[in-house]
């Protein structure tokens, strides 16, 4: 597949700060970033997962700094961005990754409350972090990712809170991207469909074992419904971020790029 496509070099000499390294994407992000030239500032509020990371990065000849940060808290954001330049001196991409799932449930039964929350990190954190940050990215002319999702495209009961907050932060990164333009930022949001890895093989799993059918056969369901017959692996999503993150994207702003296999068409 052509999720292993070199990205060798798009980054060289790139410091790159990644909001919420997780499982699945986040962890990708972080090893094919390094392996595309960027060192990397990691954050997210679990110290053990950002050193799991860090070692990778490292591993790849990178340079990696730690900073557990809980990016609904402005202080922590702030140090976030003191330790990066106390680091580096300079910041080339900011990718906003972290997002706090809200309740799959309709929107008329959703408790206020757990809208609000979601939105504190999933809409507020990324532009506090985008803010706090937009006068180092100015320095070097860099950029903004924001990780979004399919979920813009299609209108399905229990996704309501989850379109929410992705329709919330897609606008704003256009917004963005209008007002920190002038200052020589780009902002662009990419939009991953499914994407196919042990977090969604399991998920499939258990699909499968509430139909009585096997996982494969519930991956083969969804592939279908895209133009490439299968679903996107993520680091096919990663180089897509690392595109617009390189100088190959100079003039490209305000844009979302879709990594779905043509299930959705924009």
């Amino acid at each position: 597949m052509s999720g292993s496509a070199r990205v060798t070099g798009l980054l060289e000499g790139k410091v790159v700060v990644l909001s919420g390294v997780g499982p699945g994407l986040g962890r990708s992000l972080g090893e094919r970033v390094a392996a595309a030239g960027a060192d990397l500032v990691l954050a997210s509020r679990t110290e053990r997962r950002l050193e799991k990371a860090a070692t990778v990065v490292r591993q790849l000849g990178r340079r990696a700094l730690v900073v557990p940060t809980d990016i609904t808290d402005e202080a922590a954001c702030r140090n976030l961005l003191d330790a990066t330049m106390a680091e580096f001196g300079r910041v080339d991409c900011l990718i906003n990754n972290a997002f706090a799932i809200p309740p799959l449930e309709p929107l008329t039964t959703l408790e206020l409350d757990s809208i609000r929350t979601s939105h504190e990190t999933n809409v507020l954190a990324p532009l506090r972090l985008t803010t706090l940050f937009a006068p180092a990215l100015e320095a070097s002319e860099g950029s903004v990712v924001m990780i979004n999702s399919a979920v813009i495209h299609h209108s399905r009961v229990e996704f309501g809170g989850y379109k929410l907050a992705k329709a919330a932060l897609l606008h704003m990164a256009s917004s963005l991207a209008t007002e920190l333009g002038p200052r020589g930022i780009r902002v662009n949001p990419v939009a991953p469909g499914w994407i196919y890895e042990n977090v969604q093989k399991a998920y499939f799993d258990y699909l499968g074992g509430e139909r009585g059918v096997s996982s494969q056969e519930v991956y083969d369901e969804i592939a279908a419904t895209t133009d490439l017959k299968r679903l996107p692996l993520p680091e096919e999503v990663v180089n897509a971020v690392i595109f617009l993150a390189s100088d190959l994207a100079n003039a490209i702003t305000g844009q979302c790029l879709d990594v779905n296999a043509g299930e959705f068409h924009n």
